[in-house]
């Protein structure tokens, strides 16, 4: 768990498939970047293409990506160098987005009950398998 203003916190990193149903997820403190669990969401995941919003556009990454032969589906930042990306397949990481809103209407996932990140994860796998039910 992290630290902040706010009190404790804690970041969930988490990778879904086309459908929007989860794959895999990471717990991380809340100040920690998305970006540093990247590598490992996508390791060992097959895919044809990799979405990712523009705080993972990274040269390494996207060279990590096509090292599993996956494209990467990511925007340019403003200051970096620019590169394609196809933008009608990018509107499909919605999906990344309505996973969590679907998680977040599962009160202690919402509020974060749960004391340590074991308790954490578990509920929130209890919630996914739930979710991949419906």
């Amino acid at each position: 768990m992290g630290r902040s203003r706010g009190g404790l916190t804690t970041k969930i990193h988490a990778i879904v498939d086309a459908l929007g149903n989860p794959l895999r997820f990471i717990l991380t403190p809340g100040q920690t970047s998305d970006y540093t669990q990247a590598e490992a969401l996508i390791t060992d995941v097959p895919a044809e293409h990799v979405l990712g919003d523009k705080g993972y556009d990274s040269g390494a990454f996207r060279d990590t990506i096509r090292a599993q032969n996956a494209v990467p589906v990511i925007p340019p930042r403003k200051t970096s160098p620019q590169v394609s990306c196809d933008y009608a397949l990018y509107c499909e990481r919605n999906l990344v987005e309505r996973f969590f809103l679907k998680i977040k209407n599962f009160r202690r996932i919402a509020t974060r009950y749960d004391q340590t990140p074991r308790a954490f994860l578990s509920i929130l796998c209890l919630v996914s398998a739930f979710i991949w039910t419906k």
